[in-house]
Protein backbone atom coordinates (compact mmCIF):
# COMPACT_ATOMS: atom_id res chain seq x y z
CA UNK A 1 0.00 0.00 0.00
CA UNK A 2 1.48 3.59 -1.41
CA UNK A 3 1.67 6.34 1.47
CA UNK A 4 0.73 9.50 0.14
CA UNK A 5 2.75 11.26 2.51
CA UNK A 6 5.96 10.86 0.32
CA UNK A 7 6.19 11.38 -3.24
CA UNK A 8 7.64 8.66 -5.66
CA UNK A 9 11.28 9.36 -4.49
CA UNK A 10 10.90 8.91 -0.61
CA UNK A 11 10.42 12.07 0.00
CA UNK A 12 7.97 13.72 2.46
CA UNK A 13 5.93 15.89 0.81
CA UNK A 14 5.03 18.06 3.65
CA UNK A 15 7.44 18.77 6.29
CA UNK A 16 4.91 19.99 8.63
CA UNK A 17 3.28 16.23 8.85
CA UNK A 18 7.22 14.94 10.07
CA UNK A 19 7.55 13.37 13.85
CA UNK A 20 10.13 11.68 15.79
CA UNK A 21 8.50 8.92 15.54
CA UNK A 22 8.50 9.13 11.95
CA UNK A 23 12.41 9.75 11.32
CA UNK A 24 13.09 6.66 12.97
CA UNK A 25 10.71 4.83 10.76
CA UNK A 26 12.26 6.14 7.27
CA UNK A 27 15.86 5.49 9.16
CA UNK A 28 14.60 1.86 9.67
CA UNK A 29 13.65 1.88 6.31
CA UNK A 30 16.49 2.83 4.42
CA UNK A 31 18.80 0.67 6.58
CA UNK A 32 20.10 3.61 8.98
CA UNK A 33 19.60 1.88 12.58
CA UNK A 34 19.00 3.68 15.35
CA UNK A 35 18.61 7.01 15.71
CA UNK A 36 21.57 8.11 18.25
CA UNK A 37 21.71 11.84 19.54
CA UNK A 38 24.41 12.99 16.55
CA UNK A 39 21.73 11.63 14.24
CA UNK A 40 18.89 13.76 16.00
CA UNK A 41 21.74 17.01 15.60
CA UNK A 42 22.73 16.54 12.15
CA UNK A 43 18.23 16.06 11.37
CA UNK A 44 17.84 19.33 13.44
CA UNK A 45 20.10 21.13 11.32
CA UNK A 46 18.77 20.41 8.24
CA UNK A 47 15.01 20.93 9.06
CA UNK A 48 15.78 24.13 11.30
CA UNK A 49 18.04 25.44 7.94
CA UNK A 50 15.64 24.26 5.14
CA UNK A 51 12.73 26.09 7.62
CA UNK A 52 14.65 29.14 7.76
CA UNK A 53 16.07 29.81 4.65
CA UNK A 54 14.73 29.15 1.23
CA UNK A 55 14.50 25.35 1.15
CA UNK A 56 18.37 25.46 0.55
CA UNK A 57 20.81 22.22 0.85
CA UNK A 58 23.40 23.60 3.83
CA UNK A 59 26.88 23.09 3.17
CA UNK A 60 28.07 19.37 4.72
CA UNK A 61 31.37 20.81 5.95
CA UNK A 62 29.59 23.91 7.80
CA UNK A 63 27.18 21.31 9.29
CA UNK A 64 29.30 19.19 10.64
CA UNK A 65 31.62 21.95 12.12
CA UNK A 66 28.68 23.99 13.27
CA UNK A 67 27.77 20.72 15.36
CA UNK A 68 31.34 19.93 16.19
CA UNK A 69 31.00 16.11 14.36
CA UNK A 70 33.70 14.73 11.96
CA UNK A 71 33.77 16.65 8.59
CA UNK A 72 32.24 13.59 6.71
CA UNK A 73 29.38 13.52 9.44
CA UNK A 74 26.37 13.19 6.84
CA UNK A 75 28.27 10.45 5.35
CA UNK A 76 28.91 8.55 7.87
CA UNK A 77 25.91 8.68 9.83
CA UNK A 78 23.40 8.26 7.04
CA UNK A 79 25.36 6.97 4.32
CA UNK A 80 24.65 10.80 2.03
CA UNK A 81 23.05 13.85 2.39
CA UNK A 82 20.10 12.65 0.14
CA UNK A 83 19.18 10.06 2.22
CA UNK A 84 19.69 12.54 5.61
CA UNK A 85 17.29 15.11 3.39
CA UNK A 86 14.80 12.10 3.78
CA UNK A 87 15.29 11.59 7.47
CA UNK A 88 14.92 14.78 8.25
CA UNK A 89 11.45 14.61 6.57
CA UNK A 90 12.01 17.12 4.26
CA UNK A 91 10.38 17.60 0.49
CA UNK A 92 12.37 16.77 -2.77
CA UNK A 93 15.11 19.77 -2.41
CA UNK A 94 14.53 19.58 -6.77
CA UNK A 95 16.66 18.34 -9.96
CA UNK A 96 19.97 19.92 -9.58
CA UNK A 97 20.28 20.05 -5.55
CA UNK A 98 19.16 15.90 -5.61
CA UNK A 99 21.82 15.27 -8.17
CA UNK A 100 24.32 17.33 -6.31
CA UNK A 101 23.48 15.09 -3.23
CA UNK A 102 23.44 11.73 -5.59
CA UNK A 103 27.44 12.87 -6.51
CA UNK A 104 28.42 13.15 -2.79
CA UNK A 105 27.04 9.29 -2.45
CA UNK A 106 29.64 6.62 -2.23
CA UNK A 107 29.43 4.34 -5.29
CA UNK A 108 27.85 0.89 -4.60
CA UNK A 109 29.88 -2.32 -4.25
Amino acid sequence: MKDERFDAEGFLQDPALWSRRLAQQIAADLGIGELRQSHWAVIGFLREHYLTTTGTLPWEGNLCRELDLVDDCVQRLFGGPLRAWKVAGLPDPGEEASRHMRELMPPRR
